[in-house]
């Protein structure tokens, strides 16, 4: 997703320009919602963390060949600032792709044709969007309007309101999605306090409330439901990305955790009350109106996907009432309340 504008910034430099994803199985889910890809390379890389074990390297000298025969003139390699790029470089260079662009740390020799020595972490922290464009615009791919984009098909809408309506949800009444799981246990608010939320929002500001999540997350809101003790619809598991992607464009809010769903939001604008662990600050909601909520802790940007420290406490200690109030500010302001987010940087020189 935070690639989509670098994407589009490198085919509207060249309107005859084919654009070709090659991703994860993960992120090969999003790209039929991206205009400017034109055709995508599944490839779960071995150098990736959620990519299983494999008996040998066979599929790499198949990927390699694979490319080859594709002719590419040029490839961008995408990474955040952890990452080393020279893995897919190399996978490149093998495969006779000429021209290879990338943020490299170390000096990358011939792996790489354009280097853009990498000045994250140590000179700058910026947003993952950012860092993207500025390594498109290095070649002189720009943009005037960098947000996030996604095409939602008709048919997806109206799938999307026929479930609303079958569900017993009142189009004509106010409603948000709450979104309560995330795939690290460090960036989740606690299910208790979601769960108050969500009744406040109902039993104080009529609010309907539609929950989602994937299979895995079944449990999660069904305990959320619970708890709540207050009429909550939940479409866990009943909807494609297209058809979430379709959701968060109508729904007038969206409350939940730094995860997969927010920067859709974003690429839909759609207000986002955002949950923000302060596990890393490169994730934030881009170029919408929303809300960062978060309680400042020593142990700030640890990058962890379990808690260090146990005590969850840059979620735990966000009251139910501040999410409350953020929503009433965000369902009834007409204007952009996108907020500044170097509250969330004060020791970090940014871009």
């Amino acid at each position: 997703m935070m690639t989509t504008p670098a994407i589009r910034a490198l085919k509207m430099a060249d309107q005859n320009r084919q654009i070709t994803l090659m991703t994860s199985t993960a992120g090969a889910a999003i790209a039929s919602l991206v205009t400017e890809i034109d055709q995508t390379i599944v490839y779960d890389a071995p150098w990736l963390k959620a990519t299983m074990l494999r008996e040998n390297s066979a599929p790499e000298f198949a990927m390699i060949e694979q490319l080859r025969h594709a002719e590419f003139d040029a490839a961008v390699i995408f990474t955040v600032y952890s990452q080393n790029p020279l893995p897919s470089a190399f996978l490149c260079y093998m495969a006779g792709i000429p021209l290879r662009l990338a943020h490299c740390h170390e000096n990358p020799y011939q792996l790489l044709t354009h280097w853009v020595k990498d000045p994250e972490p140590t000179e700058l922290i910026r947003h993952e969007v950012q860092r993207q464009l500025d390594l498109v615009a290095s070649i002189g791919c720009t943009l005037e309007d960098d947000r996030m984009q996604l095409q939602i098909s008709q048919a997806a809408i109206e799938k999307v309101q026929q479930l609303l309506l079958t569900a017993g949800v009142n189009l004509n009444r106010p409603w948000v999605v709450i979104h309560p799981g995330a795939t690290a246990a460090s960036r989740r608010y606690p299910p208790e306090q979601f769960a108050i939320v969500a009744r406040t929002l109902v039993e104080q500001l009529g609010l309907q409330i539609v929950l989602t999540g994937t299979q895995s997350e079944q449990d999660l809101v069904t305990s959320i439901q619970s708890l709540m003790r207050a009429p909550a619809i939940s479409l866990v598991n009943q909807l494609s990305l297209s058809e979430l992607s379709a959701l968060l464009s109508l729904t007038p809010l969206l409350i939940a955790n730094n995860t997969g769903p927010v920067h859709i939001a974003a690429a839909v604008d759609t207000p986002v009350i955002d949950l923000y662990a302060l596990t890393n600050p490169q994730h934030t909601p881009w170029r919408i109106a929303h809300r960062l909520l978060y309680h400042d802790v020593p142990c700030r940007f640890c990058y962890k996907s379990i808690c260090p420290e146990e005590h969850h406490h840059c979620l735990r200690l966000v009251e139910p009432d501040t999410v409350v109030q953020a929503a009433i500010e965000l369902l009834s302001s007409d204007v952009n309340l996108a907020v500044d987010n170097l509250a969330l940087y004060p020791s970090l020189k940014l871009c």
